[in-house]
């Protein structure tokens, strides 16, 4: 039985911020592939700039100011934690070897916690609003016709739903810009925290020493025009076509926008069928064997939240 002491404490420390770092370094978050990381220094984010995408002109003349449309939208930021006891029996004891898979496990959800988060809003992006007051996937975005937006407005979709589909949600992504579909907004990034002197006040009410992490953070929503939805059959004709919908969409005043997708983001139902269409030189398309031009166009990204 170890006393517990400064030494016995120090160990204890070092065991959980060792174990804690290395299962960090080993974790991949998904989260990054589709979302861009913007700090935040308050307790909310105003992105007012959302709708102005910007675009080149000749320039001639005195050059045009493109004046930032206020949209007003806001992500609030949101306060999370877990946090593990340790009996201070284990510890007399000298057990805490027992207890480095708990910690390890606690850095891999810390570190994946984001995950949750943006991809949850993903797949809620059917009925979750954007910056233009319309949900993030829907068939009313309104796009003027005029760049100076004193023209009329014209809906764009960026979603179609099959009623007969009874599948679960997928979705084309363009990553390629700075800033991607999704925001994952960081307030305070994953820290650790510990409560090891024997003075603690969990020592005296539970007998147990506590460790725990927490963060401040929100997910939010981008540009809409960088992501199109998909309630419906996934195969090279619907692939197809949300491609071409999302390369035909354009800022106000009609300007093409370079979209370039280039991730199809699937849930875990749909990985077989997904991989066939991005590695197969031949697809059966609506009882056809035909040459599959989709082969290597994109990356496939397979989320468990979704």
């Amino acid at each position: 039985m170890a006393a517990i002491n400064a030494p016995v404490l120090h160990a204890l420390r070092t065991m959980v911020r060792s174990e804690f770092q290395n299962a960090l370094a080993k974790t991949d978050p998904l989260y990054l592939k589709i979302a861009s990381v913007v700090p935040s220094n308050t307790k909310s984010n105003t992105y007012g700039w959302l709708g102005s995408m910007p675009t080149m002109r000749e320039w001639i003349g005195a050059r045009v100011i493109n004046s930032i449309k206020e949209h007003g939208y806001s992500i609030t930021n949101r306060t999370f934690e877990t946090t593990i006891g340790i009996s201070r029996d284990d510890v007399e004891d000298d057990t805490l070897g027992i207890y480095k898979p708990m910690v390890q496990a606690l850095a891999q959800e810390g570190e994946e916690f984001p995950d949750d988060l943006v991809f949850e809003l993903l797949a809620e992006g059917f009925g979750t609003l954007c910056y233009d007051g319309q949900n993030f996937f829907d068939t009313d975005h309104p796009v003027n016709e005029k760049h100076d937006g004193t023209g009329a407005d014209v809906s764009v979709a960026n979603m179609v739903v099959d009623g007969a589909y009874t599948g679960e949600p997928w979705f084309l992504l363009d990553t390629t810009r700075p800033l991607k579909p999704l925001i994952f907004q960081e307030r305070r990034k994953l820290d650790l925290n510990t409560l090891f002197n024997p003075t603690d006040p969990a020592v005296w009410t539970n007998n147990e020493f506590q460790f725990g992490t927490d963060m401040r953070c929100e997910a939010g929503f981008g540009f809409w025009q960088m992501a199109f939805a998909n309630k419906r059959t996934l195969n090279a004709t619907n692939l197809w076509s949300a491609y071409k919908a999302m390369q035909a969409f354009t800022s106000d005043g009609g300007k093409k926008l370079k979209i370039r997708p280039n991730l199809l983001v699937i849930p875990a139902s749909l990985e077989d069928v997904a991989l066939k269409l991005m590695t197969r030189e031949r697809i059966d398309e609506g009882g056809v064997t035909v040459d599959n031009e989709l082969k290597g166009k994109f990356e496939i990204l397979v989320v468990p939240q979704l």
